[in-house]
């Protein structure tokens, strides 16, 4: 009789295939440090896949098997398709992350000066601790659309020489009163996330200018940019955690970054469809946006690109057959896997996890059957088969998995964008890493799992179900 037991995946690696998984983390550690943002990720995955053979589906008037093309989203979405030997309308295999991460944008009026220090005022996006932003270095990323036209790549603290921005927050001498006695949700509340951005005045022979050091920035900021204090209101403009990823322990069988929820599971998803040719079933990689704040808005999963996109691939292959009721066939023919990240067990902490449904770190792929809360509110619950058509698969091919649960029942909870996607009937699950540090300036994940996702991922998009 078989029984269940999951074991570590490290024990028992040849030298051979440790130094495969750290060759690939390395990568990894690339594609975390040059795509911070989504519209830097979203260029980055383009050019990877126009490397790897991929082309815009604007040079496509007919779809054949093996074929390989993108859409792009208003540049914060992408999506990689390999069209498979069956028909489209028979179903496709979609692995959907996200590529948004918690931040600090700023709002559209930030600049200011005050004690003779230039601020910047921010706003939060998504879940985070506000605490773990203080007084650390962080990088200015994004773009400036101005009147005339222009847009204006902006990124500032990640190179060596630049100089960083930081919050400044209150030393333990003088915070007894103000800060201390407040609860952890408000050590720092969102109106105190305001970055430094300068501190030298600017001598000026103008009597309306009273704030010295708020026009040398701005004055800084024209000369090497040429955009003004208006054109904040156009801008999208984050703060981020300065610095690379880097390895964690001594061992390094950990690798730590901003943003691995969920770029782990974007690059490992990017790297199954680039090594696959022509699948049976259609495959599409799709990465998306905003599911840090709900999935709204036309680049979050929420809208309808999905239906575009998969409406343009049939197009393409069915021509003047194609009807409306064969997506909706299509797509409730179809299977996904939505990738993202678990909470893997915290040795400091294990009280809020029911160990025996947690899942851990270096034990591979985190298979979870409902995310949600309070009674499985806002949750999709994967249909018993499907599991265990993925059990069978992953055992097949030797695929290290585990199955994980956010936390206790009562302890609080979260979601992915896997409702969205059962929403059109699709068969969805939620699949991928456990992480220490979730939503966290610096996230942990195992290395083994990295691996592991990517080599789960191409299984799924190759193998029968």
């Amino acid at each position: 009789m078989e029984t269940l037991q999951y074991t570590n995946g490290w024990l028992n690696l040849n030298e051979e295939r440790i130094n495969e998984i750290n060759h690939f983390c390395e990568d990894y550690k690339h594609f975390l440090n040059k795509g911070k943002t989504e519209r830097q990720c979203v260029a980055l995955c383009v050019k990877q896949a126009e490397e790897k053979g991929f082309r815009p589906i604007s040079e496509f008037k007919q779809l054949n098997p093996g074929d390989k093309v993108y859409f792009v989203n208003r540049k914060k979405n992408v999506a990689l398709v390999v069209v498979g030997k069956q028909p489209i309308s028979d179903g496709i295999r979609y692995v959907v992350s996200h590529i948004d991460s918690p931040r600090l944008d700023l709002k559209p009026n930030p600049v200011y000066e005050k004690s003779e220090l230039a601020l910047m005022r921010t706003h939060y996006y998504g879940g985070i601790k506000k605490y773990q932003w203080a007084s650390r270095p962080l990088a200015l990323h994004g773009i400036v659309a101005t009147k005339s036209g222009r847009n204006v790549d902006i990124v500032i603290g990640e190179d060596p020489q630049d100089p960083v921005f930081t919050i400044p927050d209150l030393l333990p001498h003088l915070d007894k009163k103000v800060q201390r006695e407040r609860t952890a949700a408000e050590v720092l509340k969102g109106e105190e996330l305001q970055i430094i951005v300068g501190s030298i005045p600017m001598e000026v022979n103008d009597d309306k200018i009273k704030d010295k050091v708020k026009h040398h920035i701005l004055t800084k900021l024209f000369e090497k940019y040429e955009i003004s204090e208006p054109d904040f209101i156009s801008a999208e403009l984050m703060l981020v955690p300065a610095g690379e990823a880097r390895d964690v322990g001594i061992d390094g069988g950990l690798l730590g970054a901003y943003g691995q929820d969920d770029r782990i599971c974007a690059f490992t998803s990017l790297e199954a469809i680039f090594d696959i040719a022509m699948p049976e079933q259609t495959a599409v990689c799709f990465l998306v946006d905003k599911e840090e704040i709900g999935s709204s808005g036309s680049t979050g999963l929420e809208s309808r690109y999905l239906e575009y996109f998969t409406g343009e691939l049939l197009i393409r292959q069915l021509g003047n057959q194609y009807n409306d009721q064969m997506m909706r066939r299509c797509l409730w023919q179809s299977y996904a896997l939505s990738s993202d990240v678990n909470a893997g067990l915290n040795p400091l902490f294990e009280s809020v996890h029911d160990v025996q449904n947690a899942s851990k770190m270096g034990y591979g792929l985190v298979l979870t059957k409902y995310t949600g809360h309070g009674g499985k509110a806002g949750s999709n619950d994967a249909d018993a088969e499907y599991v265990a058509a993925l059990r069978r698969m992953f055992d097949d091919k030797e695929i290290k998995w585990q199955s994980g649960l956010l936390g206790k029942v009562d302890e609080g909870g979260g979601g992915t964008v896997a409702k969205y996607l059962a929403h059109y009937g699709i068969n969805t699950i939620d699949a991928g890493a456990a992480l220490l540090s979730m939503h966290s300036p610096f996230e942990l994940a195992s290395k083994f799992d990295i691996h592991e996702l990517y080599k789960a991922y191409k299984v799924f998009f190759i193998d029968a179900l």
